[in-house]
């Protein structure tokens, strides 16, 4: 991918992840991790100043899921170069009457992750994580880990593989 990320098993290195991700990672020599700058944790500074490209990235995003004064939540990851069909696709996915972005405090204090390292490793217990059909069919891609000095590398498959994970044309 890079030559100037150290890609290296992920539980090999648990400094570089949140705790709830070091759990849902241990075992697994399909996900990789990679200190970075924590300054440039957005994805177009990551690709940007390591040389990667969008297509290899896929965000995190966190919804926040309104029916009946009940308020749910669901990941959603998508291709860095496209936005979410939060409004549609989303919604209607999650049967809800309104749906949106979580506030940047909810979703790290749900998830127990920094806001630019939110992953779909490690999430709450029963979140649907909805996955792009564009992410779980492209080879590798860079998600992030839980804290923002740090990258994982995992396949696509695998993201489509997590419990709970529904693959889905989730933009637009």
């Amino acid at each position: 991918m890079s030559g100037e990320l150290n890609w290296v098993r992920a539980d090999q290195h648990p400094e570089l992840l949140a705790d709830t991700v070091l759990a849902a990672v241990r075992g697994r020599d399909d996900v990789r991790v990679a200190e970075i700058d924590p300054e440039l944790a957005d994805t177009a500074e990551f690709c940007e100043r390591y040389g990667m490209s969008m297509e290899t990235s896929a965000n995190c995003v966190v919804v926040a899921a309104k029916r009946g004064g009940e308020v749910s939540y669901a990941a959603c990851m998508v291709p860095a170069t496209r936005r979410a069909d939060v409004n549609g696709t989303v919604r209607r996915h999650l049967g809800a009457r309104k749906a949106s972005f979580a506030p940047m405090d909810e979703a790290t204090g749900l998830t127990g992750m920094e806001y630019g390292g939110i992953t779909p490793f490690g999430l709450p217990e029963g979140w649907p994580v909805l996955v792009d059909e564009a992410v779980a069919a492209g080879g590798d891609v860079v998600v992030g880990s839980g804290v923002r000095r740090s990258k994982l590398l995992v396949p696509g498959k695998l993201l489509a593989d997590l419990s709970g994970a529904e693959v889905l044309a989730l933009t637009r």
